[in-house]
Order: structure tokens, then sequence, then C-alpha cells
């Protein structure tokens, strides 16, 4: 797939992350509500922490996809139209008139996303601080996701054990009695 195809696609990706977020946020404030109500499930806690840890990854995707779309529209806008160059997104309203002045190119990077804007002596700078923004809640959201996963998987094999503690013969043997392996010379094993 051509560069100028792929960002378009990351553009539209973005705009869907966009538009997608109030309804993660409506379902989180949703879950939560549904936590203090009467009437829990007794696995609560796995249940939760599995769902918590869906909706941190989700959150991650969308964080990633809202910032490598805006930097694919970034993109996009410096290179269409007669005002294109250099790129809109370096000379922004906090970049002085000197420093515009020696703008030559831009660099965009979609791992991890960012629009630097490069200067005719080689050195850059960042067209906005939002991408460090959104990079940083990508780390944090996975970083999350997989903590949150981890507990639930430590939680379901706690409740297991214990359930199985609980139950006589939850061993496989319905009786409850526990047998003793033979060898193989037929004498019993102690």
């Amino acid at each position: 797939m051509p560069e100028a195809e792929f960002s378009d696609v990351l553009a539209l990706c973005g705009l869907a992350a966009l538009f997608a977020s109030p309804l993660w946020c409506i379902a989180v404030v949703v879950k939560l509500v549904s936590v203090v109500l009467p009437g829990r499930r007794p696995d609560r806690a796995v249940h939760l922490s599995r769902w918590s840890a869906g909706m941190a990854a989700a959150a991650a995707v969308g964080c990633y996809l809202l910032s490598s779309g805006a930097v694919a529209f970034a993109e996009h806008e410096s290179r269409s139209g007669a005002d294109s160059s250099p790129a809109p997104a370096c000379r922004g309203e906090g970049v002085p008139r000197e420093t515009r002045l020696h703008l030559v190119t831009h660099r965009a990077s979609y791992f991890p996303p960012g629009f630097d804007c490069v200067l005719d002596d080689g050195t850059t700078y960042e067209s906005s601080g939002v991408y460090d923004t959104l990079n940083t809640c990508v780390v944090v959201f996975a970083v999350g996701a997989g903590v949150l996963a981890a507990s639930a998987g430590f939680a379901a094999a706690r409740r297991d054990r214990d359930r199985a503690r609980k139950v006589p013969g939850a061993d496989g043997d319905p009786a409850g009695f526990r047998v003793t392996p033979r060898t193989t010379s037929g004498t019993m094993a102690e």
C-alpha cells in the first residue's frame, strides 16, 4: 500500500476512534454504576477485572488511533493545497517568526506517533504537544490492561483453588477418597 493511502486509512481510523470514544465513556460509566447496585454476581471481582482489562486495551488502541490519525491529518495537510509548504502544523501560533523562516521540511512517525518539524540546520521541534500526551496515555492504558488481565487470571486461579478445597472429591474422585497409585511391580506405593 502506498504511503499516501496508508496515512489516509490511519486518518479515517483516527476519526472513527474519535467518534467511538463517547460510547466507550458511556460503557465505563454504566459499568461503574452497575458495580454499586445490589444483586451483583458472586464472581464479580474476576469479571470486573477482565472487563476492565478489555476496556483499558480498547482505550490504548483508541488513543493510538487518535494520535496516528492526527499525524496522518497533519501529513495530508502538508502535501495538498497552495499553502501546504512548510507544513501548517509547523507554523502554529506558538512558533516564533524567526523559527518559521528556517523551516525546511517535516517528518511524520507512526510508531510512536509524532510530527516533527525540521529546520535548515537539521534540528527538529515537535509540532504539537498532543502527541506526547496521547503516547503517554497509550502506554499507561496498555500497562494497566496487562496488570488487570494478570490480576484477573490470578483471582480466577485462586477462586478455583478455593472451590476445590471446599468440595469433597473435587480432584476427580466422586466419593472423595484418595486412591494410591500402583507401581509397575504390582505392589502399592506409599
